[in-house]
């Protein structure tokens, strides 16, 4: 049987698993996104689907100073004697840390901290109960991987922190994660920045501190410089499974088009491992990964369908729902107007880099429709409210009902780093609630609106590739979300009836 990648579509980065009997258990990266750290489940490594968040509250997770892309990189997820360690950075406040449950579903106990600089941690447990804490770093004796031994019970440091291996002189030597097999430490990493140029690398010793022997066949994956529809590979981490084999998931993206440019994010991706006589591993098709591969042996098993339209008759939100940055106090209720997501706008607006009332999804599909239903009466000057497709505070696409001049309008706004389109329409159909529809395919979103006694205004279309990583910066990818603004002390409410995300059946 085949399977196809990715396994897990849309903005989950920086993949790391673990295998507990039968069960796979799977953490990505999350940046400036609250809840943090995604945790997903599957039985056969090909099928899915998430189980909760680590991350769950401002102790454990502050994103009040993160900057665009900051907050949490590359979380490392492990299992040792019962427990679970899932162990990250914050680069915007605390730096290098880990978290522990005994359930993979949580709750996650408070933040451990490490007093090692760098980012992406990683643990090994080893045969002696040694464990070692591994992060990339520029430290004293230059940038590369540094380790140190620690205490798992409180994250003290039992040795200092020493470089352990630089890579073999790809740029940016990062995401390492060391593993014993067969009586050898093997450290593999990612090198040539999470860009076209990426790949992954390692090398073994028969210490834990090296010296490291770098592999004769490296790199070990990379799609670099191949006409493949699938690039920047790498990031990767290893898992044995029951009838003995190994396997990788590692982060990729999917440029839909040339020039190259993504904007579903850096997605995962899963590949074969195989070993060389000399007992070395390489991933996927000699080191190339593909779109379509050969299934693990494992019997398939597959989650229900997720249910496209949210009708918000939930106590809390599902787990596809994320806030930008920690979320303002007050600013979300489900419980207000039973039946409806009401979001109270604050002074943080979509251009400030803050904590706006933000509520949205990972858009995860290049071809989609997505839709929401919005009863918003502005009553104070520029309150506005609606769907937005974002890439960050100075690259978005926005369709609203705003308060302009005394009246209520409806707004179709393009942000593209200095340049700023804003249409506005006359409202002329009174109050009541509106359905704002964006509609997706590989190069373009379609905007429009509709009031129930009105026809469908069809607002035009922006280019995809314009909130592209390549274009706009950083490591997210873009988030569909509804969303509020109010300068006043006492905003109005914006109530969602409806939220549904359809993907295309071709996608």
């Amino acid at each position: 049987m085949n399977y196809s990648n990715p396994i897990i579509p849309g903005f989950y980065p920086d993949p790391s698993i673990c295998r507990v009997q039968d069960d796979y258990y799977l953490v990505t990266s999350t940046f400036e996104y609250f809840p943090g750290v995604p945790i997903f489940h599957s039985k056969d490594l090909v099928h899915w689907h998430k189980i909760g968040h680590v991350l769950t509250s401002t102790e454990q997770l502050s994103l009040g100073n993160a900057w665009r892309s900051g907050g949490i990189y590359a979380p490392t997820l492990r299992y040792h004697e019962g427990c679970f360690y899932m162990a990250t950075t914050n680069v915007s406040s605390g730096g290098n840390f880990y978290v522990r449950s005994e359930q993979a579903e949580g709750p996650w106990s408070r933040p451990v901290y490490v007093a090692q600089d760098g980012i992406d941690p990683s643990l090994l447990f080893d045969e002696d109960g040694r464990v070692y804490f591994q992060s990339a770093c520029n430290g004293q004796d230059g940038e590369g991987i540094y380790q140190c031994e620690i205490d798992i019970s409180t994250g003290h440091k039992l040795s200092e922190s020493r470089l352990i291996w630089k890579g073999t002189g790809g740029a940016a030597p990062e995401a390492p994660h060391l593993y014993k097999i067969n009586g050898f430490y093997y450290l593999m990493i990612a090198e040539g920045g999470t860009e076209y140029g990426h790949m992954e690398t390692i090398a073994r010793s028969d210490a834990p501190y090296g010296p490291y022997v770098p592999c004769p066949h490296n790199p070990i994956l990379s799609n670099r410089s191949l006409k493949s529809s699938i690039h920047a590979v790498g990031h990767a981490d290893l898992v044995q499974i029951q009838d003995g084999s190994w396997w990788a998931v590692c982060l990729g993206i999917r440029p839909p088009a040339y020039p190259m440019r993504h904007h579903l994010g850096r997605e995962t991706f899963l590949a074969s491992v195989t070993w060389t006589p000399d007992g070395w591993p390489m991933i996927g098709e000699n080191g190339r990964l593909h779109a379509v591969m050969d299934s693990p042996n494992l019997p398939e098993f597959k989650w229900p369908a997720p249910v496209s339209l949210d009708h918000f008759d939930q106590p809390a939100l599902g787990l596809d729902w994320i806030h930008l940055r920690n979320p303002a106090p007050n600013s979300v209720s489900l419980h207000e107007s039973p039946g409806h997501l009401t979001l109270y706008g604050n002074s943080s607006s979509l251009d400030d880099g803050k904590n706006p009332a933000f509520v949205g999804r990972r858009l995860s599909h290049f071809c989609c429709s997505i839709a929401a239903m919005l009863d918003f009466e502005p009553a104070y000057e520029n309150e506005e409210a609606g769907l937005t497709v974002y890439m960050n505070e100075k690259y978005h696409y926005d369709l609203a009902v705003k308060r302009i001049q005394g009246e209520k309008k409806w707004i179709w706004r393009r942000i593209v780093g200095s340049l700023r389109l804003e249409e506005v329409l006359d409202c002329n159909c009174g109050d009541g609630p509106v359905t704002l529809h964006v509609g997706a395919d590989p190069d373009q979103f379609t905007f429009s609106i509709k009031h129930e006694l009105s026809d469908i205004y069809s607002l035009g279309s922006a280019e995809t590739h314009l909130l592209s990583s390549e274009v706009a910066g950083g490591f997210t990818g873009i988030i569909v979300a509804m969303y509020a603004y109010s300068p006043a002390e006492a905003p109005t409410p914006a109530r969602f009836d409806w939220f549904n995300y359809e993907p295309a059946p071709q996608d």
